[in-house]
């Protein structure tokens, strides 16, 4: 990919944590970029500025992942005004962590709706336009060491990374033909604000690497897959957990 080619790239929840690495990273081979942000409208303008500075093309786009109507009507909007997407990274989500028998229903179906529905709200008005643009392209959906192998008190969460799993695969047996490519990242315990409440010393003892992942080691995983080199990768899972699994 040259930088004259301005492939656009939408990654979701890209105002902070593993988007924002992301974000940062994929500016450097000059993609022209779409920062969304569902709260966090001030870090992401502010991330776009300062890309825009490094001479990065790039715009922001703010909507509820959970929210089919809202989302769709965002990026049909988007895709007519500036034409379709060639990557779309699905990185935004939420947790409610709690013991199966004490978790409240609307926190199942808050956190399924919102991560694994949001898989279908952000991907699904962008697909047709991706195929009719015969350029190929490329998907990449945020899973989690939880959608492997479970996690305790994150029934709900390791649910909606499970599905999301799933429904990558799927997708990549109905693209491949048409090169476009979809594979999923699942990241272990990563320095980021969504572990603050966790008991970050107990899980240590189950990572042989011994410490946290960092966001940029997240962003290099999707940074590689984005890349031509890896138009042969697909339905694939890329595990960055220091080897938890």
């Amino acid at each position: 990919m040259t930088v004259g080619d301005q492939r656009r790239v939408l990654v979701t929840g890209a105002s902070r944590g593993i988007g924002r690495a992301i974000a940062k990273r994929l500016a450097e081979p000059g993609w022209a970029l779409t920062l969304h942000y569902r709260s966090g409208q001030s870090e992401a303008e502010s991330l776009a500025a300062e890309l825009a500075e490094q001479g990065v093309s790039v715009d922001t786009l703010g909507f509820d992942i959970a929210d089919r109507e809202a989302a769709r009507e965002a990026l049909e909007a988007r895709v007519e005004e500036k034409g379709p997407y060639y990557g779309v990274i699905c990185n935004a989500g939420i947790t409610a962590d709690n013991a199966f028998p004490a978790m409240p229903g609307e926190d199942w179906d808050r956190v399924v709706n919102t991560n694994l529905g949001g898989f279908y709200n952000v991907i699904h008005p962008l697909v047709m336009p991706m195929v009719r643009g015969r350029k190929g392209g490329r998907i990449i959906a945020m899973s989690s060491v939880s959608g492997l192998m479970g996690n305790r008190g994150q029934a709900n969460y390791a649910a909606s990374k499970a599905g999301i799993i799933a429904a990558a695969q799927s997708l990549a047996l109905e693209l491949a033909k048409r090169k476009i490519t979809v594979n999923c990242v699942a990241p272990g315990l990563i320095e980021t604000d969504m572990i603050a409440d966790a008991p970050v010393e107990e899980a240590l003892k189950l990572i042989p690497a011994g410490r946290l992942g960092r966001p940029e080691e997240v962003a290099a995983t999707v940074d590689f897959l984005m890349r031509d080199e890896a138009a042969y990768i697909t339905r694939q899972v890329l595990a960055v957990n220091g080897g938890m699994c």
